[in-house]
């Protein structure tokens, strides 16, 4: 049964509406990362205001292709985070969002843990993703965990009818965190809940649920360019593409 999301009972902590000119660095770092990275994706992640920007209010990841002297390409995209800035554990975690449409584009609203090592390495340490579309079918989003080892992921996804698609124009993507239970949302519209993943690593007992999602975790703003889950873009047909962010907020249950 589909159900609206709810605030009540929630207070707002943090939040980032990207006013002003440049990117606020107490709230967000720049992350940098070589081409191949993770995912055998083609960007290269770096500190630049092309790639990186605020534009009439809202942040903007910018992807650019060069072409190289050899007749190659390389890519350049923007991953911000709030790692040692504002972490959190637990709560309803909110960012409107419009996605670049085209193959091989994975715009990304998601979480890690601020201690990785806690429980070990990924996916041990736990991975929530809130939003994730492929450029090449932006009528659906995905909403995903991964955790144990060897790897296991439980993951959600929503389509608009209609024809629609989140490349078109805003919506807003949410995920619920309890301390037992994670619960997608589109549009104030309930997609995928669950309540079933463990840590381990195997041949070792597994550690006490709700291990891992019982850290602190911080929200992370990307835009991948080519990967093994969304395929690589035609380089001679590129067409560079936008993943706008209208807001990133965050609220709390009210303590008793």
């Amino acid at each position: 049964m589909k159900k609206k999301i709810l605030r009540d009972g929630y207070v707002l902590k943090w939040q980032d509406d990207f006013q002003g000119t440049d990117l606020n660095r107490e709230d967000w770092n720049v992350e940098l990362h070589e081409p191949g990275w993770v995912n055998e994706e083609l960007q290269e992640y770096v500190d630049s205001k092309e790639n990186i920007l605020l534009r009439d209010g809202k942040l903007v990841l910018h992807p650019i292709q060069i072409k190289n002297a050899d007749g190659t390409y390389s890519y350049t995209s923007g991953r911000i985070t709030t790692q040692n800035k504002h972490d959190f554990l637990y709560g309803l975690f909110v960012a409107r969002a419009k996605v670049p449409v085209g193959k091989g584009y994975l715009p990304a609203f998601w979480m890690m843990p601020t201690d990785e090592m806690k429980y070990g390495p990924w996916p041990s340490c736990g991975e929530i993703d809130i939003m994730e579309v492929l450029g090449s079918d932006t009528a659906a989003t995905y909403g995903t965990i991964h955790y144990g080892n060897p790897h296991k992921q439980n993951q959600g996804s929503y389509r608009i009818a209609g024809g629609a698609d989140f490349g078109a124009d805003f919506h807003e993507f949410a995920l619920e965190w309890l301390p037992e239970q994670l619960i997608w949302y589109v549009d104030g519209i309930e997609f995928y809940r669950t309540g079933d993943w463990y840590s381990a690593v195997q041949g070792q007992k597994k550690r006490a649920y709700p291990t891992p999602f019982n850290q602190p975790f911080h929200v992370i703003l990307n835009l991948a360019v080519g990967g093994t889950w969304v395929g690589y873009p035609d380089d001679e047909a590129f067409e560079s593409s936008d993943y706008e962010i209208d807001y990133v907020r965050v609220y709390q249950k009210e303590k008793s």
